[in-house]
């Protein structure tokens, strides 16, 4: 299991779009993929969990990964939060 934590700098945080974007790419990967917000556990691959959890701008949360892929699962998800959700 390995994880990371990350500030969201993206201005609208993890509303529809980039939720969706992240999401799926996070289905790709066989390994359990989640979001740690305000003590709370969220599946990252599913948009209606990351949805709910009301993630806005300036939030810190912790992606862990936790199985076969988890370094190239973590390793794209930093990338893509990092990059503002403008990769696909």
């Amino acid at each position: 299991m390995i994880s990371k934590q990350i500030k969201l700098t993206n201005a609208e945080g993890l509303h529809m779009r980039p939720a969706g974007a992240f999401a799926s790419a996070m289905s790709k990967y066989k390994c359990d993929v989640t979001i740690t917000f305000n003590d709370r556990q969220i599946n990252a691959k599913s948009i209606m969990s990351i949805l709910t959890a009301c993630i806005k701008s300036g939030s810190v949360i912790t992606v862990t990964c936790n199985g076969d892929d988890e370094n190239e699962a973590l390793s794209e998800a930093i990338s893509i939060i990092e990059s503002e959700f403008t990769k696909n």
